[in-house]
């Protein structure tokens, strides 16, 4: 299984960068890989991504949430086998602290050479540079869900 950890720092509070990143349907307006995102219960979404020309599908379940603080998830079904948590670390009043961490299992020879490569590293850092660049340009969340999920 491979792992990618990657920190950024975003310039609003925490509960903005915790509100935003509870709005998994907006995902695509800053995750360039993700096609689409349908949320069919609180816990539960669907996701479409493309990397390069493979499409693939899956559904991802939060199996933790705790606002303001982690949001954690692992997949159900479909094409991707990867777990993650997002954790939200205030800083100040005006700073956040948000690291993401993905276990993954690359397949085929394509995602394995990518992998070993450091891609996914790269491409987490360039979403959260977008996430920043989002969050940061709008200075408030798109809405936000702040229900409690235990592990």
């Amino acid at each position: 299984m491979a792992q990618a950890i990657e920190t950024i720092d975003v310039a609003v509070p925490v509960s903005v960068a915790y509100n935003q990143w509870t709005q998994f349907e907006e995902f695509p307006k800053f995750l360039d890989e993700v096609e689409s995102i349908t949320q069919t219960t609180p816990t539960l979404t669907v996701w479409k991504v493309k990397v390069g020309p493979v499409e693939k599908t899956f559904e991802a379940e939060i199996t933790e949430q705790h606002p303001d603080e982690r949001v954690a998830w692992t997949s159900t079904g479909g094409e991707v086998d990867h777990a993650g948590v997002v954790t939200f670390h205030k800083l100040s009043d005006t700073e956040t602290r948000v690291t993401v961490q993905i276990d993954w299992t690359p397949e085929g020879f394509l995602e394995k050479l990518g992998t070993s490569l450091g891609a996914d590293n790269h491409a987490i850092k360039k979403d959260l540079r977008n996430y920043k660049e989002y969050l940061e340009g709008k200075g408030s969340a798109d809405g936000a869900w702040r229900g409690d999920v235990q592990a």
